[in-house]
């Protein structure tokens, strides 16, 4: 028999390599934030903390970033003819994905499996979550002495296989092919093992009683096994572990495919893909020293969490946490600024009305197999550019004023861009934008996929470079831009 040698295929964009690598990493809001904040900080870009006083921390030039609960971060950089008052110009987008949690209280047998209880989080497509490898990514709060009276959240993200919602047989199941139908609550719980000896407390219950915060101790509320596997890729005691938040992630890492590698198969396109390239487009846009020379705004990146569950957390698009930043700023000395004789308040509505924010998710691009669900005139198609997303019932924010000055900076990128709008008999989805256009002028766009909300899903290769291309360029002459269109 010939063996066939194999074939590597046309190259990846580098880009594309760089989003698949960011991806790898990132199995987790709170990882998403810490591969982008890596990047920033790489490029020099300073952490700031919002409890305290930025007075004498910042100036015309600088590159700062904070966050808020290990899972949202802000970046920014101050253009060097900037003045309190001046517009922030932001790309926005989201961290969280849908995926499965591991509940407070995980401990569940059955049938001698030992089972981890989840909870759906988002609007998932969970039967692509069954008879996949899947592990455990998040943070755990634990000890940083044997009195226990100091802690920390450290990040774990176990890469092996360990956990798996596996399907029923065709053979006690032989309408499967008709109709999938699964009950949430009973039958996407995912097995973690076989009950056994291994499953024992590994540590008393004085110890556990005395080191727990509260009752009842974490080793009564989940697997013993569990807490140990956790103990040991922490590098800790088990009575160390105090509390967590941990999702379920495939293993499987992302891939290049298609005949001319012109797709990317990946978890969480939507949306790591936009706060990737929003970090490479801040960074890029300051790579040139003399880049700032004659700015005069704010640049921005907003990255938050939970905007699949509605943004309304401490840590979403519904909280301060961009808003924080123009107050901040609208009334700091900052070295160089002269001191304003505007009061501040007056000075953050001048901020927030020069203001502009790029609301950056992803579009549905039109399905081979489903093409009528889009409109005639408005198919939007992967390798072929960003999509802004306009909708009469403001689920998107665009508007004419937003799309044409988007359209501006598209047109000095040299990116094309396309239309979505959904059809009058389909239902919408929304994105950050809307909420955030509450206070700043917002335009809603997005790279095309396919299998949104699916375990794994489907983007082009070459709209990863068009993106970051896009945001570079706004980053950089949104200043001029802005002042091309004349509105009374």
């Amino acid at each position: 028999m010939t063996v066939l040698p194999l074939t590597k295929g046309p190259a990846v964009p580098a880009a594309a390599r760089r989003f698949m690598q960011y991806v790898e990493a990132s199995p987790s809001p709170f990882h998403a934030t810490a591969s982008s904040v890596a990047m920033l900080e790489q490029a020099g870009f300073t952490k700031l903390h919002e409890h305290q006083s930025w007075d004498e921390k910042l100036y015309l030039g600088g590159r700062y970033y904070y966050q808020r609960n290990q899972s949202s971060v802000v970046a920014f950089v101050i253009g060097k003819q900037y003045q309190p008052g001046s517009g922030v110009h932001v790309v926005g987008a989201h961290t969280d994905s849908p995926n499965l949690r591991i509940r407070p209280v995980s401990k569940r047998s059955k049938e001698g499996y030992l089972q981890c209880s989840v909870e759906t989080y988002g609007g998932g497509l969970w039967h692509t979550w069954f008879d996949r490898d899947l592990s455990l990514a998040g943070r755990v709060i634990v000890s940083t002495s044997k009195d226990h009276n100091q802690f920390e959240s450290r990040l774990v993200h176990i890469r092996r296989p360990l956990l798996r919602v596996p399907t029923l047989a065709i053979h006690l199941n032989r309408s499967a092919n008709e109709a999938f139908k699964f009950n949430q609550e009973e039958q996407l719980q995912p097995i973690f093992g076989l009950a056994d000896q291994l499953n024992q407390p590994s540590v008393s219950s004085d110890v556990q009683a005395s080191s727990a915060v509260g009752t009842p101790s974490m080793a009564s509320k989940h697997h013993p096994a569990l807490l140990q596997l956790l103990a040991h890729e922490l590098d800790v005691p088990v009575d160390f572990i105090q509390d967590f938040e941990l999702s379920l992630f495939d293993t499987q890492p992302p891939a290049a495919g298609g005949v001319n590698n012109e797709f990317i198969f990946t978890p969480r396109v939507d949306n790591q893909m936009s706060c990737f390239c929003s970090t490479e487009a801040l960074i890029a846009s300051v790579v040139d020293l003399d880049a700032l020379e004659k700015s005069k705004s704010i640049r921005a990146i907003a990255l938050f969490d939970n905007e699949e569950v509605g943004s309304v957390s401490n840590h979403g698009a519904e909280s301060n946490l961009l808003w924080s930043l123009i107050q901040r700023l609208a009334g700091l000395q900052v070295p160089g600024v002269q001191t304003s004789a505007v009061s501040s308040t007056e000075l953050v509505e001048q901020s927030l009305s020069r203001s502009f924010l790029i609301s950056s998710d992803t579009a549905h691009a039109v399905h081979p197999n489903y093409a009528s669900i889009h409109e005639d005139h408005l198919r939007p198609k992967m390798n072929a550019g960003p999509v802004i997303k306009t909708n009469a019932k403001q689920r998107y924010a665009s508007t004419a004023i937003t799309t044409f000055l988007l359209r501006r900076v598209a047109h000095r990128a040299g990116v094309p861009v396309q239309e979505f709008e959904v059809r009058n008999d389909c239902a919408c989805g929304s994105t950050i934008g809307p909420m955030l256009s509450k206070n700043v002028r917002t335009v809603d766009i997005g790279n095309s996929q396919l299998s949104m909300h699916s375990i794994r899903e489907v983007c082009g290769s070459h709209d990863i470079d068009y993106k970051i291309r896009l945001f570079t360029e706004f980053f950089r002459s949104f200043d001029e831009i802005d002042t091309e269109l004349y509105v009374d």
